[in-house]
């Protein structure tokens, strides 16, 4: 297990970048907008499946390493750092198309099953979710204690649980509220705007916090 107090700023951490409108809140609200709450809350757990997938690759296939050597473990939070302040860049440039693609989402609803299948499939999928989880969850990770690989599967738990309940309750406010939403894009917009921002400031405290390779 991670040191409690490495537990604590993991679980603050991890808070911010997921109740912030990110990619996977997006994903919920958009679902949400589209086709209601319960396929969306559907679509959310499916995602946090295929997370809590790519997690335990990352764990075992990567925690090993960063047990063994010193610069990748410094290496890694740079890269984790620069990486959030990309995605926030990323969202403040695209956030009027991504606020178009949210609202069109197509005319047919997913049944129940295959709304779990797609959300599990974009999760474990997710390009993105790969470079986080090996860039982010290291710096949480007390090597001295050992077990990296174990450690690093309890702070993917966590992450995915987590999710859950955060991208959860935004699918069911969204799916409560989805003609409010869609009808003013600048609401989407704003939400896009919010996020980039956050995760900018995120990756920014990482970079300033990270060791020195």
């Amino acid at each position: 297990m991670p040191p409690t107090q490495h537990l604590l700023e993991f679980l603050l951490a991890s808070y911010l970048i997921i109740v912030v409108p990110g990619p996977s809140v997006l994903f919920a609200v958009a679902r949400a907008i589209a086709w209601g709450r319960w396929i969306a809350v559907l679509t959310v757990v499916g995602n946090a499946l295929g997370m809590l997938v790519l997690a335990a690759l990352m764990a075992f296939g990567f925690g090993p390493l960063l047990e063994r050597y010193d610069l990748l473990y410094a290496a890694v939070q740079w890269a984790g750092g620069a990486y959030l302040v990309w995605l926030g860049i990323d969202a403040l440039r695209h956030r009027k198309e991504h606020a178009e693609q949210m609202v069109d989402q197509g005319p047919v609803a997913p049944a129940r099953a295959a709304s779990v299948r797609q959300g599990f499939v974009v999760g474990v999928l997710n390009p993105k979710a790969v470079v986080f989880f090996a860039a982010v969850f290291p710096q949480f990770v007390d090597r001295q204690a050992g077990n990296v690989s174990l450690q690093l599967m309890v702070l993917g738990a966590l992450f995915a649980a987590l999710a859950v309940l955060s991208d959860g309750s935004w699918a069911l406010v969204a799916g409560t509220a989805r003609a409010w939403l869609s009808g003013d894009a600048k609401r989407l917009i704003s939400m896009r705007t919010v996020g980039g921002i956050v995760m900018i400031g995120l990756g920014l405290v990482i970079l300033v916090t990270a060791p020195r390779p």
